[in-house]
């Protein structure tokens, strides 16, 4: 049975290789790859059987404007493999004892100031301070991207990498710090200025 099985298993092989052999071939247009650059597809050499008929292009998208340039390419932030630049373990020391600095000062910042409802908590690596009615702020540690995020009831959500060379985190769109991000909100906020450094 074994040798009747492998015998038509050879002859099949064989009869495809017949086949395809017996079919021209032709380099496949790069038209029909739209998405890859023309300087990358002839190196390649992509070959495809000639009775293949390409199906129409479909459509393209892109995060471009309108006129093929980039909207955001100037105010947004470059792809970074932000593992390379930080370790994992001096982030988190970084990060942590930035979090702990923050609930320290914003600690006796509240004390100082008369807010109803005014509360600080640490629990899970996430800082949360709610200011009552007036809103509340969320910080923590994004290990992956070696990020803090900040969610802020004055300017929304941000996200701060370590600067080496201010040694400080900074918001890389804005290019703003987070301490004086913090510092300015909670002053226009509060009524009452804060030292953070």
């Amino acid at each position: 049975l074994r040798t009747k099985m492998a015998a038509s298993s050879s002859t099949k092989l064989i009869a495809l290789r017949r086949i395809l052999s017996s079919r021209p071939l032709k380099p496949i247009s790069p038209l029909y790859y739209s998405s890859i650059s023309r300087s990358v597809l002839s190196p390649l050499c992509v070959l495809e059987p000639s009775n293949y008929s390409t199906p129409p292009l479909s459509r393209t998208f892109t995060s471009s404007g309108p006129s093929g340039v980039d909207s955001d390419a100037s105010t947004g932030p470059l792809a970074v493999d932000y593992s390379s630049l930080l370790q994992e373990d001096n982030f988190h020391n970084l990060a942590d004892s930035t979090i702990h600095h923050l609930l320290e000062k914003i600690e006796e910042y509240g004390d100082s100031v008369d807010i109803d409802g005014f509360d600080i908590d640490y629990g899970n690596q996430v800082l949360t301070v709610k200011f009552g009615d007036l809103g509340t702020y969320v910080l923590n540690k994004q290990t992956p991207n070696r990020q803090i995020w900040m969610s802020s009831p004055v300017s929304g959500p941000s996200r701060f990498d370590w600067d080496q060379n201010s040694q400080a985190w900074v918001y890389r769109r804005t290019k703003e710090y987070l301490f004086k991000i913090l510092e300015s909100e909670l002053a226009q906020l509060c009524g009452n200025a804060i030292s953070l450094s």
